[in-house]
């Protein structure tokens, strides 16, 4: 378990200071378990799963051109990677943020509240184009729901970025398989991928295991939450 102790900083303020001196030393697991955490980094998840559904059941874009697939897919990557990770920079550039990495609770409720816009703005806009597929307003539904409840719960823990999007991946998927029995081998991978990169935010990060699972809890009630919301929506 991670241990937290008190330390004086530059500035002389007492803070407190997680100490992972019982993590795994061994480089190459700190480096598969880094190349985890970029690979399957929050940013890019929601595009691999707007790219999972295209390849994995193609009915639900049914009525796309292969070109307005590509537009699609460029609309998630542009809200969900690339307009927060320009927040983010130049928040630091401002002088904001300390660390693009957002180490601590308090360098996260700026990207927290801008994500909060984007995603609410890429939700509204699915939801009033009747070409996308409910399974899609849902996805998008989930991580707005996800990135508020995330800023609230910021209040009282650094709650995992990873293991929240790993929760919607794991309840989304789960989703699909409830409705199309083929989809166990996806389940299956669902969880292994899940697995593997809260393994490795806790071999890397300087989260507790808390942090992770919370991630994880607040992702999957998200997914939920957004089911239930897009039922009763008009």
């Amino acid at each position: 378990m991670l241990r937290e102790r008190l330390a004086v900083e530059e500035q002389n303020q007492l803070l407190p200071v997680r100490d992972d001196a019982h993590r795994p030393r061994n480089t190459a697991i700190r480096l598969i378990a880094t190349v985890l955490s970029y690979i399957f980094h929050p940013l890019f998840i929601p595009v691999y799963l707007c790219w999972f559904l295209m390849k994995a059941v193609p009915q639900l874009f049914a009525g796309f051109a292969p070109q307005e697939k590509v537009i699609v897919l460029v609309r998630f990557f542009v809200i969900y990677s690339f307009f927060p990770l320009v927040t983010v920079l130049l928040a630091k550039g401002l002088g904001f943020l300390k660390s693009i990495h957002l180490k601590t609770q308090k360098e996260r409720i700026i990207p927290y509240m801008a994500c909060g816009i984007y995603y609410f703005w890429m939700s509204y806009v699915l939801r009033h184009q009747p070409q996308f597929a409910p399974q899609i307003i849902q996805l998008a539904m989930a991580i707005f729901i996800a990135s508020s409840l995330g800023l609230i719960a910021n209040i009282y823990m650094k709650v995992s970025m990873h293991a929240m999007s790993m929760g919607i991946l794991v309840a989304f998927v789960g989703m699909i398989a409830a409705q199309d029995a083929g989809f166990t081998m996806y389940m299956s991978l669902a969880f292994l991928v899940a697995g593997s990169v809260c393994t490795a935010r806790m071999i890397v990060s300087d989260h507790f295991p808390g942090e992770i699972y919370m991630g994880l809890l607040v992702g999957v009630a998200s997914m939920l939450l957004a089911v239930w919301a897009d039922g009763i929506l008009p």
